[in-house]
């Protein structure tokens, strides 16, 4: 939470921002209204930020004229939705169609130009160029101020045989057709997917779908790179149980022609997987052509610069979308993130910029997001603890596995969360979760709380919704807070599995691994080598017979709630202990090489 004075600064430089935002967009409407005509604004690109804009823009302007150029045959579509449509879990392309020409024309009035490429920009003559990409034609438009909205391009890498057929990317429409109309012409049974982010997940699991076989080829050791990788571990799982074949770790090298007509992936580790088709999901570049040829800033992550405006570095010209550079809200660091929910806000801000109806700022993105993995959830917003560590930030941890409703009422899952904090105020600073059930609830929750600055003393008391079927009268959400706020009021001695040398606690007199779970659960799902078996049940007993209080005491148990109940048993007896967090789950997940050993 805010002390009182840095709300009152806040609340200043909002203010501030605010009235800096009116005399830049009244300044702007002035000069275009003495200039005699209405607002001529050209949007390079349709999709979320582009079409966003176009809307919002009208809204805000009846007589502007507003013109889309879109280079694809579809100004707006639900891209997010191309593997669901591989997969025929969404069955007509017509219902990836956001809008279409026709109806930005009679609802907006807004002039599309679908299979139109802008191709130059003249900055001084406020003009661009467009092309047909179907005749080549080409014509010149006069513009007030231009909005850049042209998305990233999914990257194709110059590796031999990339661009065999067979080998397909998605980012379109044509492109998603282009795939299914080569499963049905040559009747694949097999692919090779290469890439385990978003796409490459959400393609897995729809070509496994419709029946083919799938292999993934990631270069990292995980799948979800912007995950912490304990985070992703029951994702590992999930692919495998679902059969599919996964490789880690190494890189693709090349592509060949396979004697039977398939295709052959060869890795930088010398393996070669076989397969009918392949997918690259490796990511998306920042589209930066027109920006660059028109002599626009560029950022430090190669996206095209702006300010909170989404002003780029010309005072006429905007960028929303994948192509923008923007802050990311935690850390403050430049950053691309190509998600459609910030897109969509970006373009709405531009309209309010340039109308100079609303003092609009995008604040930032926080990468709030989600996957959905053959019945499992992944979402996090926020930083990741590998940012973190990387900018050098002060943070705290804390692992939670949890159900995501009452556990008497039927069918209660549990859900793993990692909460991420500042240990000296318990300032939130991400969250990642991933589960069955109600994963994303709580991650959109934590994500508000991001916004607002909130602590985990906020979590700790945040009021939430309760009945058994939906949740727990201590939320998820309230349990991480308070676990969280527990350890920043130093009640709670907490250390990570990560964090502990386990060798030395084998061998080393001064500590003790402490195991408070019952003998049975030991035998049925495994413990830690060398770890002393104190079942809860009898702790106060054991305690009092128990001598050695020069010792330092580490205690775990399943899920890291009895661990520490039983922390506060020895604390309060005079012993020095602390509890490991997320407990023999969590060891299972951050140490999975050496859990499948015991």
């Amino acid at each position: 939470m805010l002390s009182l004075g840095r709300r009152v600064a806040f609340r200043t430089a909002t203010i501030k921002r605010a009235a800096r935002s009116v005399t830049i967009g009244c300044s702007a409407s002035m000069a275009t209204e003495a200039a005699g005509g209405k607002r001529r604004v050209l949007i390079v690109g349709g999709v979320a930020g582009g079409a966003s804009c176009a809307a919002r823009l009208r809204r805000m302007d009846e007589q502007a004229e507003i013109t889309i150029f879109e280079r694809g045959p579809y100004v707006s579509f639900a891209n997010c939705g191309l593997p669901y449509f591989v997969g025929d879990v969404i069955k007509e392309q017509s219902s990836l169609l956001v809008a279409n020409a026709a109806k930005f024309n009679k609802w907006f009035n807004v002039a599309v130009r679908e299979s139109t490429e802008v191709v130059a920009i003249d900055r001084a003559a406020k003009t661009v160029t467009a092309r047909d990409v179907t005749s080549g034609q080409e014509s010149v438009h006069p513009y007030d101020y231009l909005v850049l909205s042209p998305g990233g391009n999914a990257i194709r890498p110059p590796l031999p045989g990339a661009d065999l057929p067979g080998i397909f990317v998605v980012k379109t429409i044509p492109d998603a057709n282009a795939i299914k109309a080569w499963v049905a012409e040559k009747n694949a049974k097999s692919a090779v997917v290469v890439g385990g982010g978003f796409i490459g997940l959400e393609m897995v699991e729809n070509l496994v779908h419709r029946g083919l076989k799938c292999s993934l080829v990631e270069m990292l050791p995980q799948v979800m790179p912007p995950y912490d990788p304990e985070m992703v571990e029951p994702a590992h799982e999930r692919l495998r149980a679902a059969g599919v074949d996964l490789h880690l770790g190494d890189g693709v090298a090349g592509f060949d022609r396979a004697p039977d007509g398939g295709l052959i992936v060869r890795t930088a580790g010398g393996k070669a997987h076989a397969a009918d088709l392949v997918v690259l999901a490796i990511g998306v570049r920042p589209e930066t052509t027109l920006a660059r040829q028109a002599g626009l800033e560029l950022g430090s992550r190669g996206g095209i610069r702006v300010d909170e405006h989404m002003r780029t570095s010309d005072a006429a010209i905007f960028a929303v979308g994948d192509a923008a550079e923007v802050k990311d809200f935690v850390t403050g660091e430049q950053t691309l993130i190509p998600l459609a929910g910030p897109a969509n806000r970006q373009g709405r801000i531009v309209a309010d910029v340039i109308t100079g109806n609303e003092p609009s700022r995008f604040r930032g993105s926080q990468g709030t997001s989600v996957v959905g993995l053959f019945g499992l959830t992944l979402a996090a917003t926020g930083a990741s603890e590998k940012t973190l560590r990387r900018l050098g930030a002060a943070h705290q941890k804390v692992y939670l596995h949890i159900n995501n409703h009452a556990g008497y009422y039927p069918g209660a899952k549990q859900i793993d969360i990692k909460l991420l904090f500042d240990p000296k105020d318990g300032r939130v600073l991400g969250m990642q979760s991933v589960g069955e059930e109600g994963v994303e609830k709580r991650v959109d929750v934590v994500a508000m709380a991001i916004q607002k600055g909130a602590t985990v003393f906020d979590l700790e008391e945040a009021e939430l919704c309760y009945a058994p079927q939906y949740g727990s009268a201590k939320d998820p959400v309230n349990m991480v807070g308070m676990v969280a706020a527990n350890v920043v009021r130093g009640m709670h001695p907490l250390t990570t599995w990560d964090e502990l040398d386990l060798q030395q606690l084998a061998t080393d007199p001064g500590v003790v691994l402490v195991d408070v779970r019952e003998p049975s659960e030991l035998d049925k799902v495994g413990k830690v080598a060398g770890a002393v078996n104190m079942p809860l049940s009898g702790l106060r007993q054991q305690l009092a017979k128990l001598q050695d209080k020069d010792k330092k005491y580490y205690v775990y148990c399943q899920v890291g709630l009895r661990g520490y109940v039983a922390t506060r048993q020895f604390l309060q007896n005079g012993f020095d202990a602390v509890n490991v967090s997320g407990g023999f789950k969590s060891f299972q997940q951050q140490l999975p090489d050496r859990s499948a050993k015991l």
